[in-house]
């Protein structure tokens, strides 16, 4: 994978981190949306001079360079962009790029046509739901930047993204198949390693605020399950964390997501942030 550079970044305060998600939701113009930086850290505040201000945690660090893409059907994209955002600024020195797209499901999204889109980010976050897209070169686009080496985190909803399209090209960069899911329902989650690994000392009794859980009709070969919780509906097993080696770019998902309640829930977030950390291989 290239180098990045990440000279030409600065750190904003929260305030203005929300205001720039922000802007990313206002309607997006004929051509290619322009995807909006949103730098992690905290600016300098004011101090009296001779005080010494609090310490850079992440001194000599370099940031993570990671673009967000949300938006589609179904979800409240802008909260759980800002809410996996501050998860992440106190584990992590990230400098944010968001792409919000409004809440169409069959959105093609612009950025996905420039040639590698993604060459400049050290991780792609998909939380995205674009069910209804069935164009098999546009998703072709997506994937091949991941087949060069660029990580990815998939959340929820993206793992229903072109569903509509019958070849597998997203499904095998996923990891999973699936076309449906259950009710809402509290969800036993069942980890299968907690003593080494991404989940090690993650939390073992964890039940999910009422969510869905994703019926997963294929794990690909290149994919591990972490975690998975029983079906109340056919009382079959599915995974709903795994990790996926897509051409050697490493792929966390969980299709955990979809309630405001699990996004709130600390252990929905630490689990996000573990994913990764995983990815960017800074665990």
């Amino acid at each position: 994978m290239q180098r990045r550079d990440h000279s030409r970044r600065r750190s904003i305060g929260l305030a203005t981190l929300v205001a720039a998600l922000l802007l990313t939701s206002l309607p997006a113009a004929p051509q290619a949306p322009q995807a909006q930086p949103v730098p992690g850290g905290s600016a300098a505040e004011e101090r009296p001079q001779g005080r010494r201000g609090p310490r850079d945690p992440f001194a000599g660090q370099t940031p993570v360079n990671a673009l967000m893409i949300s938006g589609g059907c179904c979800h409240d994209y802008i909260t759980e962009d800002a809410i996996l955002m501050k998860a992440l600024s106190t584990q992590l020195p990230v400098e944010w790029t968001v792409l919000y797209t409004g809440r169409a499901g069959d959105k093609k999204v612009a950025l996905y046509n420039e040639p590698d889109w993604a060459a400049n980010y050290d991780i792609v976050v998909h939380n995205e739901c674009y069910a209804t897209v069935d164009d098999r070169e546009f998703v072709n686009k997506i994937v091949a930047a991941h087949a060069k080496g660029v990580p990815g985190l998939v959340i929820h909803c993206s793992m229903h993204s072109y569903r509509s399209l019958e070849s597998d090209e997203w499904r095998e960069f996923l990891g999973v198949t699936t076309r449906r899911h259950t009710r809402l329902h509290h969800i036993a989650v069942k980890v299968l390693d907690s003593d080494q690994g991404i989940l090690k000392g993650f939390k073992t009794d964890w039940v999910t605020p009422s969510d869905e859980l994703y019926v997963i009709d294929k794990l690909w070969p290149n994919a591990k399950a972490l975690a998975t919780a029983v079906s109340p509906e056919d009382n079959a097993v599915y995974p709903l964390i795994w990790t996926n080696d897509y051409h050697g770019a490493r792929v966390f998902g969980t299709t955990v997501g979809h309630a405001a309640e699990t996004w709130d829930d600390p252990t929905f977030q630490d689990l996000l942030v573990r994913g990764f950390k995983w990815a960017v291989n800074r665990e």
